[in-house]
């Protein structure tokens, strides 16, 4: 979707997103405070970030709750596009997606994705997306997903588990129907072209594991929605329930506009980062502050287009201390220097900790493998 001031499509996020606007544009729903009262008495607790927004649209979700509180249990899904390195962005829907599963004690199917990503850039060989196939995959393990309900299904090595379900759905959409939804052109490759049954098979691989029709829950930022869009148009004709999503926002780059990108690696803080990189990063930040100190004692700053703040708001900051924050950020009492020296003082230690969790996971892989 595309307006004159932002774009967001699976493949690229740029400008100042209006999520209202991308809400009615899409077609989705807002996650109301019905909804939100409804999670937090199934679990006993509300994410962060559910409470603060992040997770913010959703399809159908109210639907699955009502399913989970009959007793029919669902499954998650979410995955990766191994196009480059992690970076915090990816991280915060795999935390949501662990608070998922470990609160709704659930199982989760993560698609690596390692087909589309050789398809749609001409100079990557398969032999660049195996090596971040392999290093992605680390990444995901060190979230802390539960091996014993976490199953990683790569494309290439996996296809025949999902072959015969995107058979099913590749039969049912026609190429209209992707190019109005997807942008393909003349130029666009056929692969890409017959791409999205293979997103979509994961969400009704669960009810073929199963025996029986199986709800999927798809936690995942909003730029992957087309595809689920498409598939809910022809799930229950081949016999599946349509798939829910819970939408999330994007974790802002460090430049002025725009989400973190591993394409851009000076907006993007890695999980393989060294602390030099880091302190550098943080310290060449974009930030909402006025040209002078004076002028910040005196107007104040803007937080809402300031990375410094978000980053610090999902990923650190409690509710109360991030509230604060804004307060004396808005009255000039604080400044850009003061939040970027806490968000060096948190994302430094945090990555640390990650890069041991990372190494670790090395040894782990064989346990989240489809047999």
């Amino acid at each position: 979707m595309s307006t004159e001031d932002f774009t967001v499509t699976p493949w690229s996020v740029e400008g100042d997103i209006d999520y209202d606007k991308l809400i009615q544009k899409f077609g989705t729903e807002k996650i109301s405070e019905q909804v939100l009262s409804r999670v937090e008495k199934i679990t006993g607790e509300l994410h962060p970030m559910l409470k603060l927004g992040y997770f913010f649209s959703h399809r159908d979700f109210d639907k699955i709750l009502t399913e989970y509180e009959r007793g029919n249990k669902f499954y998650l899904y979410t995955g990766r596009g191994p196009s480059g390195s992690i970076h915090m962005g990816h991280l915060l829907p795999w935390i949501f997606t662990k608070y998922l599963q470990e609160k709704f004690d659930v199982n989760l199917i993560f698609q690596i994705t390692d087909d589309e990503k050789f398809l749609y850039n001409d100079d990557r060989t398969l032999q660049d997306v195996s090596k971040y196939t392999t290093e992605n995959i680390c990444d995901i393990i060190a979230v802390g997903f539960d091996p014993k309900k976490t199953k990683i299904l790569i494309d290439t090595k996996d296809i025949k588990r999902i072959y015969p379900i995107s058979l099913e759905i590749a039969k049912r959409i026609t190429f209209s129907t992707v190019k109005a939804v997807f942008g393909f052109q003349n130029s666009t490759n056929i692969g890409m072209v017959g791409f999205p049954p293979i997103q979509a098979a994961p969400c009704f691989l669960p009810s073929v594991i199963e025996g029986r029709p199986t709800p999927v829950l798809i936690p995942a930022a909003i730029d992957q929605d087309p595809y689920w869009r498409v598939t809910r148009d022809i799930a229950e004709k081949i016999g599946f329930p349509k798939p829910t999503q819970i939408h999330s926002k994007f974790l802002p780059g460090l430049g002025m506009q725009g989400k973190m990108s591993s394409s851009i690696p000076e907006t993007a803080i890695f999980t393989t980062d060294t602390e030099e990189a880091i302190d550098k990063k943080i310290s060449n930040t974009f930030t909402g502050g006025q040209p002078t100190v004076d002028l910040q004692r005196k107007l104040g700053a803007n937080f809402n287009i300031c990375p410094v703040f978000w980053y610090l708001r999902y990923f650190f900051d409690t509710e109360k201390e991030s509230d604060e924050r804004a307060r004396k950020c808005r009255a000039g009492e604080l400044l850009c220097g003061e939040c970027k020296c806490n968000l060096k003082d948190a994302t430094k230690p945090f990555i640390a900790d990650f890069k041991k969790k990372r190494e670790k996971a090395k040894n782990e892989i064989d346990k989240f493998m489809f047999d």
